[in-house]
């Protein structure tokens, strides 16, 4: 097979494994939107018995060990090469991020690690979608740090137009099979004031399948981790925000992680943006635990078909007793699915909870609470 014939040949394979959608701008702020369209009931069903039936539709979907929606996965976990980023141009290769991604081939298929020096890097960094395989490795959370501080309202491009919540993160990736490691991504933008408009300020985002993060922090106020698209995996990593600090449309497991609020008065944690029936999308957090101020939601349906559990998790007494808010769209409430099972300390309990959210039995906890919900078999090896 000649060069030519080569190279075409792995851009087909690599565009059939990045099942990339569209990427949508997210701009919300603390009040609610516009109903996206209303939810009529199948004549002859309750509301009760359809909001049961989908639920169980869900708990079958999430169940197998493969989600329809997504391939088979295939991780390259063994090294290649390792590049070096230190702020001291003699103690490595780079002394940018952005420089050391840069200097990957466009079409990336092999696993490179890219080692980042203890430091503090003032830098906006972005993996373009052929670049897979990517590993970025701080010293340390408290170590090494990324940080930028663009918002939604930040002018962009030739224009000045503002650039939306999507292009404002601080590291932004949207390659799958990427992995980081003991590093922090902080976006330094403020706190925003209640109600505050274009205030939306992302440090990572995630537009790609199959990624992991280990160790890591996610440092900001409003839409501080943007879940975009995919399947992701949290492992003992530190979230902080103000107001949908975890949002977007992800497959996503948190396993042993520390969510902390800094809201100023009313945040929310979650705003998953699953919207439809169709998508198998969710965020499960599991032994997990949730501190910080303010008074906070649990989530909020950012999507009318939003999907979330808290699992042998801790709540503080921040967590305001209804624990979910239905975006001001009622109709979202026969759709939605808002979990919790076997959760622990003041903010945990559910006699206060709004009555479309539940208290899970074993049985119905089960597909949320392992690897199996993200098909993690597949891909992680930790």
């Amino acid at each position: 097979m000649s060069t030519l014939f080569k190279h075409i040949f792995y851009v087909l394979i690599l565009l059939l494994l990045l099942n990339s959608t569209p990427s949508q701008c997210h701009s919300k702020g603390l009040r609610p939107g516009k109903p996206d369209g209303n939810v009529h009931l199948t004549k002859n069903l309750t509301r009760a018995q359809l909001s049961e039936q989908q639920f169980m539709k869900w708990v079958k979907f999430v169940g197998s060990l493969k989600h329809s929606v997504f391939k088979a996965a295939k991780n390259k976990l063994f090294p290649s090469f390792t590049l070096h980023v230190a702020k001291n141009p003699n103690a490595g290769h780079f002394t940018k991020i952005q420089a050391a991604i840069d200097s990957l081939p466009f079409i990336n298929l092999v696993r490179v690690v890219i080692k980042v020096h203890a430091g503090v890097y003032m830098e906006k960094v972005n993996i373009p979608p052929l670049k897979s395989f990517i590993t970025i490795e701080g010293a340390g959370a408290d170590k090494t740090i990324v940080q930028w501080g663009d918002t939604a309202q930040t002018p962009s491009g030739p224009k000045k137009q503002p650039m939306g919540t999507f292009n404002s993160a601080t590291f932004a990736v949207n390659s799958p099979y990427f992995i980081a490691k003991n590093i922090t991504f902080k976006n330094t933008s403020p706190v925003p004031k209640p109600g505050a408009i274009g205030k939306q300020a992302v440090a990572f985002r995630i537009s790609a399948d199959t990624a992991s993060f280990l160790g890591c922090r996610f440092l900001g106020a409003q839409d501080t981790l943007y879940d975009h698209l995919g399947r992701h995996y949290y492992k003992d990593c530190y979230i902080e925000g103000s107001v949908d600090f975890i949002f977007g449309n992800g497959l996503s497991l948190f396993e042993g992680c520390h969510v902390h609020a800094i809201a100023q008065n009313i945040g929310a944690l979650t705003a998953q943006g699953r919207s439809s029936m169709l998508e198998e999308t969710g965020f499960s957090f599991v032994n997990c635990k949730v501190t910080g101020s303010g008074a906070l939601y649990l989530g909020r349906a950012w999507g009318p078909f939003s999907r979330v559990v808290f699992a042998y998790t801790y709540m503080d007494n921040i967590i305001i007793p209804k624990g979910w808010y239905n975006w001001g769209d009622p109709n979202r409430e026969m759709t939605v699915f808002y979990g919790q099972y076997k959760c622990t300390g003041p903010g945990a309990r559910f006699a206060g909870r709004v009555s479309w959210s539940r208290e899970l039995t074993k049985e119905e906890a089960k597909p949320f609470i392992s690897l199996t919900f993200i098909d993690g078999s597949e891909w992680i090896k930790i």
